[in-house]
């Protein structure tokens, strides 16, 4: 008998948690509805939402409603009853009143900016202006943040005395609560990086102290960090703001930013069929001594005999000024023929975070190395230009592959040279561009055009534009090609096979005019290669046929070039 009710009771309690249950997870249903059946249908478009889990969704869904009516005018709406329908069913019944379309505010003439406020309205007076009413809080809100961007960022502002004006218009007084003087800027406190170069704050963020402050500004500031290569943020700046004093806090690491860049090529001479071995090496150093300077070093040697040494030192705002200074050297011997040397002077100035231009002087001096020249066309010359350039960088900083997306370097000169005691007018314009265009991750064509021109009468050899090999003309020798005018165009379609492996094409065309041997040509490069991000750095192997318009493709032709970049 025990055993029996104790069995009972259990199912009871069973049939009392299903009922429990189901009364639970019961829904809740909303209906909403006007005086009339206008009314009705518009209250339609503000909630469709009938079904709800529970009394507070249900709640929520009537604030919701309300909050979007008195946002289009309907501030005078009311709710005149509520009914229960049934057991999970409410009803409510609306009346609107007046829809205010409008609302003019009133304002003290000097304190808003008539630009802003013609982005919302063309009805301004001289102390007041009409906007549409669903548009008051967007109003307030762009009003309220151009306030605080000129240095009150604790500033409020408030609608007083609402009244009505007309029918569908509404009017109000502005009230805008704010400190009697602006915040400025008054100290910037680098963490982590402490050495940052104080210079860049001012002349390359163009952050400086003093200014009103504007955290929405020196974010966007703070953004042409990605275009420094030895420094990046590590999180979001912070403020503190005291009763006397408001200071920016920015935090800094120290990237790696210096490198090594350098290749080994090899092909086989066409006249011996003996293979042959070509390479050049590049040092970049970048803000080794925290001035945010650089310092360049590339030697090349050619299968020709040709040998090419170059350094060229950046020092960026000399004295904390705004202008920055560039030197080079750069000395060209041509096996036992001669040697040019060149040396260059230029001042420049960082328009804004991705460009500069740049004033300059340049001097060429070259020598013959042989008593009696074995080529008429080379001879002694110097030569002074001056110089004028401008730079585009825009770099992405994410991508370990593709750290640049966009350059671009156009330079022009004026000059004179002198030759046997004579002097001749000369310009030259050099120009160099690329851009990356991704289609997605894993697909993106590469494209870059270069060229140069020297425009002078009865043009030296020894003073020709030498091209050619992996970073100009591949499938053809290291700068083995001369030119008084030429023009390339590189192209690569890219794929990624992932984050540290890619394959690519190669399609190069050039066009070359050598008025000193009455020669013009154009020229053709296919081939493939591939890139691989190491612990040692970017290793790149591209195999190239280089051939000229008259050429037949040829296996020996070929040139494979091998390149490391290795970054420290």
């Amino acid at each position: 008998m025990n055993a029996l009710v104790k069995s009972n009771s259990y199912l009871f309690l069973i049939i009392i948690l299903l009922l429990s249950s189901k009364a639970a997870a019961q829904n809740l249903y909303l209906e909403v509805i006007g005086e009339t059946d206008s009314i009705s249908s518009i209250l339609k478009n503000y909630s469709n939402v009938k079904k709800h889990t529970d009394a507070i969704a249900l709640t929520q869904t009537l604030n919701n409603l309300q909050a979007s009516l008195y946002k289009d005018g309907y501030i005078n709406h009311r709710i005149l009853r509520k009914t229960k329908t049934n057991d999970s069913t409410w009803t409510y019944h609306f009346k609107l009143n007046t829809r205010f379309k409008h609302i003019t505010i009133h304002h003290k003439s000097h304190t808003l900016p008539i630009k802003l406020l013609q982005q919302f309205t063309k009805t301004i007076g001289e102390s007041n202006f009409t906007i549409p009413f669903q548009n008051t809080e967007t109003t307030l809100e762009a009003l309220q943040l151009d306030i605080a961007n000129n240095g009150f960022p604790f500033a409020t502002l408030n609608l007083e005395n609402i009244s009505t004006k007309s029918a569908d218009t509404l009017q109000a007084d502005l009230k805008i609560s704010h400190t009697d003087t602006p915040r400025k800027l008054d100290a910037i406190v680098i963490k982590g990086y402490t050495n940052f170069p104080k210079s860049y704050l001012k002349r390359y963020l163009k952050i400086k102290p003093a200014n009103h402050f504007n955290i929405k500004t020196i974010k966007k500031k703070l953004e042409g960090l990605n275009t420094i290569r030895f420094a990046r943020q590590i999180k979001d700046p912070e403020v503190l703001f005291s009763p006397d004093s408001t200071s920016l806090y920015i935090y800094l690491e120290k990237t790696p930013s210096n490198s090594f860049d350098g290749y080994l090529g090899f092909s086989t001479n066409e006249t011996n069929n003996k293979l042959e071995f070509n390479g050049y090496v590049k040092l970049d150093l970048h803000n080794n001594f925290n001035f945010g300077e650089s310092f360049n070093l590339n030697y090349k040697s050619t299968e020709s005999e040709q040998k090419n040494f170059d350094i060229t030192l950046n020092l960026p705002y000399l004295f904390s000024t705004p202008l920055g200074t560039e030197l080079q050297l750069n000395i060209l011997k041509q096996d036992s023929t001669f040697t040019t040397v060149k040396q260059s002077a230029k001042l420049f100035y960082q328009i804004d975070t991705k460009s500069r231009i740049f004033l300059g002087l340049e001097n060429y001096s070259s020598n013959s190395l042989l008593d009696t020249p074995v080529f008429s066309t080379t001879d002694d010359y110097k030569s002074n230009f001056y110089t004028s350039k401008y730079t585009f960088e825009n770099r992405n900083p994410t991508d370990k592959l593709f750290p640049i997306q966009t350059y671009a370097s156009l330079e022009g000169g004026i000059g004179q040279r002198t030759r046997d005691n004579r002097s001749e007018n000369q310009t030259k314009i050099n120009l160099k561009a690329f851009h990356t265009i991704d289609f997605n991750r894993q697909n993106s064509f590469y494209i870059q055009a270069s060229g140069a021109l020297l425009n002078t009468n009865k043009p030296l050899e020894n003073e020709l534009y030498r091209f050619g090999g992996i970073q100009s003309m591949r499938g053809f020798a290291e700068e083995s090609l001369l030119a008084t005018a030429f023009i390339t165009i590189n192209t690569e379609y890219r794929y990624r096979l992932s984050n540290t492996i890619y394959a690519h094409s190669i399609i190069d065309y050039a066009t070359l005019d050598n008025t000193v041997t009455n020669q013009k040509n154009n020229l053709y490069g296919f081939g493939i290669g591939f890139g691989l991000l190491t612990r040692a750095g970017l290793l790149k192997l591209n195999y190239a046929n280089g051939k000229t318009e008259s050429q037949k493709f040829q296996f020996s032709n070929s040139n494979i070039h091998l390149s490391l970049s290795s970054y420290f």
